[in-house]
Protein backbone atom coordinates (compact mmCIF):
# COMPACT_ATOMS: atom_id res chain seq x y z
CA UNK A 1 0.00 0.00 0.00
CA UNK A 2 1.12 3.46 -0.67
CA UNK A 3 1.15 6.63 1.88
CA UNK A 4 -1.27 8.64 0.11
CA UNK A 5 -3.94 6.10 0.81
CA UNK A 6 -4.03 6.90 4.79
CA UNK A 7 -4.04 10.56 4.36
CA UNK A 8 -7.76 12.42 5.04
CA UNK A 9 -8.57 15.42 6.05
CA UNK A 10 -11.02 16.36 9.39
CA UNK A 11 -11.93 19.76 11.65
CA UNK A 12 -8.59 20.69 13.30
CA UNK A 13 -10.95 21.63 16.40
CA UNK A 14 -11.45 18.05 16.91
CA UNK A 15 -8.01 17.92 17.94
CA UNK A 16 -8.14 16.88 21.58
CA UNK A 17 -6.35 20.36 23.43
CA UNK A 18 -7.50 18.69 27.16
CA UNK A 19 -7.83 15.18 28.32
CA UNK A 20 -11.53 13.97 29.05
CA UNK A 21 -12.52 15.55 32.92
CA UNK A 22 -12.57 11.49 33.61
CA UNK A 23 -9.98 9.30 32.83
CA UNK A 24 -12.48 6.07 32.04
CA UNK A 25 -15.18 8.85 30.76
CA UNK A 26 -13.65 9.61 27.17
CA UNK A 27 -15.84 8.46 24.24
CA UNK A 28 -15.07 4.46 22.94
CA UNK A 29 -15.63 3.34 19.57
CA UNK A 30 -16.03 -0.48 19.28
CA UNK A 31 -15.21 -1.61 15.59
CA UNK A 32 -15.66 -5.43 15.18
CA UNK A 33 -13.96 -6.70 13.05
CA UNK A 34 -15.78 -9.70 11.73
CA UNK A 35 -19.07 -8.07 10.99
CA UNK A 36 -18.11 -4.85 10.52
CA UNK A 37 -20.29 -3.20 13.26
CA UNK A 38 -19.40 0.11 15.13
CA UNK A 39 -20.53 1.00 18.80
CA UNK A 40 -20.54 4.09 20.34
CA UNK A 41 -19.34 3.50 24.23
CA UNK A 42 -17.87 5.26 26.91
CA UNK A 43 -14.55 3.97 28.11
CA UNK A 44 -15.15 1.99 31.34
CA UNK A 45 -17.83 -0.10 29.40
CA UNK A 46 -14.80 -1.61 27.91
CA UNK A 47 -15.06 -3.62 31.58
CA UNK A 48 -18.03 -5.78 29.63
CA UNK A 49 -15.72 -6.92 26.83
CA UNK A 50 -13.30 -8.92 28.50
CA UNK A 51 -13.66 -11.51 31.33
CA UNK A 52 -11.46 -13.90 33.56
CA UNK A 53 -8.44 -15.05 32.35
CA UNK A 54 -8.51 -12.46 29.15
CA UNK A 55 -4.98 -10.34 28.99
CA UNK A 56 -4.30 -7.14 28.82
CA UNK A 57 -0.98 -6.01 27.67
CA UNK A 58 0.06 -2.09 28.98
CA UNK A 59 2.87 -0.53 27.81
CA UNK A 60 4.64 0.95 31.48
CA UNK A 61 6.73 3.02 30.09
CA UNK A 62 6.70 6.34 32.20
CA UNK A 63 7.37 10.19 30.91
CA UNK A 64 9.86 12.11 31.84
CA UNK A 65 9.98 15.92 31.46
CA UNK A 66 12.16 16.42 28.41
CA UNK A 67 11.16 19.55 27.46
CA UNK A 68 13.74 22.15 29.11
CA UNK A 69 14.17 25.99 27.85
CA UNK A 70 17.20 27.69 28.15
CA UNK A 71 19.63 30.32 26.67
CA UNK A 72 22.52 30.26 25.08
CA UNK A 73 25.65 31.87 26.50
CA UNK A 74 26.72 35.91 25.27
CA UNK A 75 23.44 36.59 22.97
CA UNK A 76 21.45 35.32 25.96
CA UNK A 77 19.09 34.13 23.07
CA UNK A 78 16.53 31.84 24.27
CA UNK A 79 16.82 27.78 23.54
CA UNK A 80 14.27 25.41 23.57
CA UNK A 81 15.96 22.06 24.59
CA UNK A 82 14.22 18.20 24.12
CA UNK A 83 16.03 15.50 25.96
CA UNK A 84 15.71 12.43 23.48
CA UNK A 85 18.39 9.85 24.90
CA UNK A 86 20.26 9.86 27.52
CA UNK A 87 24.15 8.32 25.89
CA UNK A 88 26.26 8.37 28.99
CA UNK A 89 24.75 8.62 32.71
CA UNK A 90 27.96 9.19 34.03
CA UNK A 91 29.07 12.06 31.92
CA UNK A 92 25.75 13.15 31.70
CA UNK A 93 26.23 12.85 27.81
CA UNK A 94 22.21 13.23 25.94
CA UNK A 95 20.84 13.34 22.48
CA UNK A 96 18.75 16.35 22.22
CA UNK A 97 16.61 18.30 19.64
CA UNK A 98 16.94 21.89 19.83
CA UNK A 99 15.27 25.18 18.47
CA UNK A 100 15.95 27.57 16.82
CA UNK A 101 18.94 24.87 15.77
CA UNK A 102 20.91 27.78 13.54
CA UNK A 103 21.67 29.19 16.46
CA UNK A 104 23.04 26.09 18.22
CA UNK A 105 26.94 25.26 17.43
CA UNK A 106 29.36 23.05 18.65
CA UNK A 107 31.11 24.17 21.77
CA UNK A 108 28.33 26.93 22.66
CA UNK A 109 26.98 26.48 26.29
CA UNK A 110 23.34 26.39 27.41
CA UNK A 111 22.01 27.76 30.83
CA UNK A 112 18.96 26.32 32.22
CA UNK A 113 17.23 27.89 35.57
CA UNK A 114 16.69 31.45 36.69
CA UNK A 115 19.98 30.67 38.92
CA UNK A 116 21.68 28.66 35.93
CA UNK A 117 21.35 25.76 38.27
CA UNK A 118 22.45 23.70 34.89
CA UNK A 119 24.86 24.60 32.12
CA UNK A 120 25.52 21.96 29.33
CA UNK A 121 28.18 22.22 26.16
CA UNK A 122 27.11 21.77 22.48
CA UNK A 123 29.86 18.64 21.78
CA UNK A 124 28.29 17.48 18.56
CA UNK A 125 25.88 17.81 15.47
CA UNK A 126 23.55 14.72 14.84
CA UNK A 127 21.22 16.20 12.44
CA UNK A 128 19.65 19.21 11.10
CA UNK A 129 18.02 19.83 14.78
CA UNK A 130 19.71 16.94 16.62
CA UNK A 131 22.46 17.75 18.89
CA UNK A 132 24.54 16.09 21.64
CA UNK A 133 24.83 17.98 25.06
CA UNK A 134 26.94 17.26 28.37
CA UNK A 135 25.98 18.89 31.23
CA UNK A 136 28.52 20.62 33.37
CA UNK A 137 27.69 19.25 36.64
CA UNK A 138 29.18 17.99 39.64
CA UNK A 139 26.78 15.90 41.72
CA UNK A 140 25.49 12.59 42.00
CA UNK A 141 22.61 11.35 38.83
CA UNK A 142 20.02 11.67 41.37
CA UNK A 143 20.71 14.87 42.37
CA UNK A 144 20.93 15.99 38.27
CA UNK A 145 17.64 13.75 37.78
CA UNK A 146 15.44 15.87 40.33
CA UNK A 147 17.05 19.46 38.44
CA UNK A 148 15.58 18.65 35.53
CA UNK A 149 12.30 17.44 37.30
CA UNK A 150 12.37 20.59 38.52
CA UNK A 151 13.57 22.61 35.17
CA UNK A 152 11.56 20.35 32.95
CA UNK A 153 8.27 20.88 31.04
CA UNK A 154 5.81 17.67 30.58
CA UNK A 155 6.56 17.03 27.06
CA UNK A 156 2.92 18.07 25.12
CA UNK A 157 2.89 17.44 21.33
CA UNK A 158 3.14 20.34 19.48
CA UNK A 159 -0.20 19.65 17.58
CA UNK A 160 -1.44 20.65 21.65
CA UNK A 161 -1.14 24.70 21.16
CA UNK A 162 -2.21 25.75 24.65
CA UNK A 163 0.28 26.48 27.59
CA UNK A 164 1.18 23.36 30.01
CA UNK A 165 -0.83 23.01 32.95
CA UNK A 166 -0.17 21.30 35.92
CA UNK A 167 -2.11 18.82 35.81
CA UNK A 168 -0.45 17.47 32.36
CA UNK A 169 2.29 16.34 35.12
CA UNK A 170 -0.69 13.83 35.95
CA UNK A 171 -2.68 13.48 33.32
CA UNK A 172 0.28 12.78 30.45
CA UNK A 173 1.25 9.93 32.38
CA UNK A 174 -0.64 6.42 32.90
CA UNK A 175 -2.21 5.67 36.29
CA UNK A 176 0.16 1.97 35.91
CA UNK A 177 3.80 4.01 34.93
CA UNK A 178 6.59 2.77 36.20
CA UNK A 179 9.59 2.49 34.17
CA UNK A 180 10.77 5.74 33.03
CA UNK A 181 12.38 6.88 29.62
CA UNK A 182 9.99 7.84 27.59
CA UNK A 183 9.39 11.49 26.04
CA UNK A 184 5.87 11.09 24.56
CA UNK A 185 3.11 8.84 26.51
CA UNK A 186 1.67 5.81 25.46
CA UNK A 187 -1.32 7.57 25.41
CA UNK A 188 -3.72 5.31 24.57
CA UNK A 189 -3.27 3.56 28.33
CA UNK A 190 -4.62 7.12 28.96
CA UNK A 191 -7.93 6.18 29.45
CA UNK A 192 -7.48 3.68 32.31
CA UNK A 193 -8.63 4.55 35.60
CA UNK A 194 -7.16 2.50 39.16
CA UNK A 195 -10.88 2.18 39.38
CA UNK A 196 -11.41 0.65 35.83
CA UNK A 197 -8.44 -1.59 36.62
CA UNK A 198 -9.33 -2.60 39.89
CA UNK A 199 -13.03 -3.63 39.13
CA UNK A 200 -11.34 -5.50 35.65
CA UNK A 201 -9.20 -7.62 38.01
CA UNK A 202 -12.36 -8.58 40.00
CA UNK A 203 -13.48 -9.34 37.01
CA UNK A 204 -10.99 -11.70 36.80
CA UNK A 205 -9.51 -10.08 33.57
CA UNK A 206 -4.99 -10.19 33.98
CA UNK A 207 -2.52 -7.52 33.23
CA UNK A 208 0.79 -8.35 31.50
CA UNK A 209 3.04 -5.30 31.17
CA UNK A 210 5.81 -4.61 28.66
CA UNK A 211 7.95 -1.64 28.32
CA UNK A 212 8.72 0.21 25.37
CA UNK A 213 10.27 3.92 25.84
CA UNK A 214 8.31 5.79 23.41
CA UNK A 215 10.60 8.02 21.46
CA UNK A 216 9.51 11.39 18.95
CA UNK A 217 10.62 8.82 15.93
CA UNK A 218 7.20 7.26 16.59
CA UNK A 219 5.53 10.49 15.52
CA UNK A 220 8.04 11.22 12.76
CA UNK A 221 6.24 12.01 9.45
CA UNK A 222 6.54 9.25 6.89
CA UNK A 223 8.22 10.53 3.89
CA UNK A 224 8.40 8.03 1.35
CA UNK A 225 4.90 6.96 -0.69
CA UNK A 226 6.43 3.14 -0.94
CA UNK A 227 5.71 1.73 2.88
CA UNK A 228 8.43 -0.67 2.45
CA UNK A 229 10.77 1.95 2.23
CA UNK A 230 10.10 3.97 5.65
CA UNK A 231 12.73 2.79 8.72
CA UNK A 232 11.82 3.86 12.14
CA UNK A 233 13.67 5.42 15.12
CA UNK A 234 14.86 2.51 17.26
CA UNK A 235 13.24 2.78 20.49
CA UNK A 236 14.44 0.62 23.56
CA UNK A 237 12.20 -2.09 24.67
CA UNK A 238 12.17 -4.91 27.81
CA UNK A 239 9.72 -8.30 27.92
CA UNK A 240 10.19 -9.75 30.81
CA UNK A 241 9.65 -13.87 31.60
CA UNK A 242 6.48 -13.38 34.05
CA UNK A 243 4.69 -10.87 30.89
CA UNK A 244 5.60 -13.75 28.12
CA UNK A 245 4.39 -16.27 30.64
CA UNK A 246 0.79 -14.41 30.98
CA UNK A 247 0.48 -13.42 27.64
CA UNK A 248 1.53 -17.24 26.61
CA UNK A 249 -1.57 -18.89 28.91
CA UNK A 250 -3.90 -16.70 27.36
CA UNK A 251 -3.12 -17.37 24.13
CA UNK A 252 -2.61 -21.28 24.40
CA UNK A 253 -6.12 -20.71 26.11
CA UNK A 254 -7.91 -19.10 23.24
CA UNK A 255 -8.35 -16.02 25.47
CA UNK A 256 -9.08 -12.71 24.16
CA UNK A 257 -5.36 -10.59 24.49
CA UNK A 258 -5.54 -7.39 24.29
CA UNK A 259 -2.75 -5.17 23.39
CA UNK A 260 -3.45 -1.37 24.98
CA UNK A 261 -2.01 1.25 21.84
CA UNK A 262 0.34 0.94 19.07
CA UNK A 263 3.40 0.43 21.43
CA UNK A 264 2.42 -2.60 23.00
CA UNK A 265 1.71 -3.97 19.60
CA UNK A 266 4.83 -3.32 18.42
CA UNK A 267 6.50 -4.53 21.30
CA UNK A 268 4.97 -8.13 21.23
CA UNK A 269 5.38 -8.41 17.22
CA UNK A 270 9.13 -7.54 17.82
CA UNK A 271 9.61 -10.74 19.91
CA UNK A 272 7.47 -13.46 18.44
CA UNK A 273 8.44 -16.92 18.66
CA UNK A 274 8.04 -18.71 15.26
CA UNK A 275 4.92 -20.94 16.73
CA UNK A 276 3.44 -17.47 17.37
CA UNK A 277 4.36 -16.98 21.02
CA UNK A 278 6.08 -14.35 23.07
CA UNK A 279 9.67 -14.56 24.07
CA UNK A 280 11.50 -12.57 26.73
CA UNK A 281 13.15 -9.22 25.49
CA UNK A 282 15.63 -6.73 26.25
CA UNK A 283 17.01 -4.17 23.78
CA UNK A 284 16.05 -2.34 20.89
CA UNK A 285 13.17 -2.65 18.32
CA UNK A 286 12.66 -0.14 15.00
CA UNK A 287 9.65 -2.56 13.78
CA UNK A 288 7.09 -0.97 11.42
CA UNK A 289 4.52 -2.69 10.70
CA UNK A 290 2.05 -1.82 7.67
CA UNK A 291 -0.39 -3.83 5.71
CA UNK A 292 -0.60 -6.47 4.71
CA UNK A 293 0.75 -8.09 8.17
CA UNK A 294 -0.19 -11.26 9.90
CA UNK A 295 -0.28 -10.30 13.45
CA UNK A 296 0.59 -13.18 15.93
CA UNK A 297 -0.39 -12.80 19.37
CA UNK A 298 -3.19 -9.76 20.06
CA UNK A 299 -6.86 -10.70 18.71
CA UNK A 300 -7.70 -7.20 19.72
CA UNK A 301 -6.45 -3.72 20.33
CA UNK A 302 -7.28 -0.61 22.02
CA UNK A 303 -5.88 2.50 20.57
CA UNK A 304 -6.56 6.56 19.81
CA UNK A 305 -7.33 8.66 17.09
CA UNK A 306 -4.34 9.18 14.82
CA UNK A 307 -2.66 11.60 12.49
CA UNK A 308 -3.51 11.30 9.10
CA UNK A 309 -0.93 9.14 6.99
CA UNK A 310 1.26 7.90 10.35
CA UNK A 311 3.01 5.11 11.25
CA UNK A 312 0.12 4.65 14.12
CA UNK A 313 -2.77 4.95 11.72
CA UNK A 314 -1.07 2.65 9.34
CA UNK A 315 -0.35 0.18 12.31
CA UNK A 316 -4.40 0.26 13.12
CA UNK A 317 -5.39 0.03 9.47
CA UNK A 318 -2.71 -3.39 9.47
CA UNK A 319 -5.02 -4.93 12.36
CA UNK A 320 -8.38 -3.72 11.77
CA UNK A 321 -8.58 -3.85 8.13
CA UNK A 322 -7.92 -0.40 6.19
CA UNK A 323 -11.30 -0.33 4.64
CA UNK A 324 -13.01 -0.85 8.10
CA UNK A 325 -10.78 1.26 9.90
CA UNK A 326 -10.63 4.35 6.87
CA UNK A 327 -15.21 3.77 7.73
CA UNK A 328 -14.51 4.17 11.12
CA UNK A 329 -12.54 7.45 11.23
CA UNK A 330 -15.01 9.00 8.72
CA UNK A 331 -17.93 7.90 11.10
CA UNK A 332 -15.44 9.27 13.98
CA UNK A 333 -15.40 12.64 12.33
CA UNK A 334 -18.89 12.77 11.66
CA UNK A 335 -19.59 12.09 15.40
CA UNK A 336 -17.43 14.43 16.38
CA UNK A 337 -14.81 12.06 18.52
CA UNK A 338 -11.67 14.17 19.59
CA UNK A 339 -8.24 13.23 18.06
CA UNK A 340 -4.76 12.42 19.10
CA UNK A 341 -2.47 12.34 22.31
CA UNK A 342 -5.46 13.64 24.89
CA UNK A 343 -8.77 12.59 22.05
CA UNK A 344 -11.51 9.82 22.55
CA UNK A 345 -9.87 5.80 22.14
CA UNK A 346 -11.27 3.13 19.97
CA UNK A 347 -11.22 -1.34 20.64
CA UNK A 348 -10.76 -3.29 17.69
CA UNK A 349 -12.20 -6.64 18.44
CA UNK A 350 -13.89 -9.93 16.69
Amino acid sequence: MKLSEFNFSFPKELIAEYPSTTRDEARLMVVHRKSGKIEHKVFKDILSYYGPHDVIILNDTKVFPARLFGKKEKTGAKIEVFLLRELNRESFLWDVLVDPARKIRIGNKLYFGDNEELVAEVIDNTTSRGRTLRFLFDGTYEEFKNIVYTLGETPLPKYIKREVKDTDKERYQTVYAANEGAVAAPTAGLHFSKELMKRMELKGVEFANVTLHVGLGTFRPIEVEDLSKHKMDSEQMVITQKAADIVNKGKRDKRKICAVGTTSMRSIETSVSTDGFLKPFDGWTNKFIFPPYDFRIANSMITNFHIPGSSLLIMVCAFGGYDLIMKAYKEAIKAKYKFFSYGDAMLIID
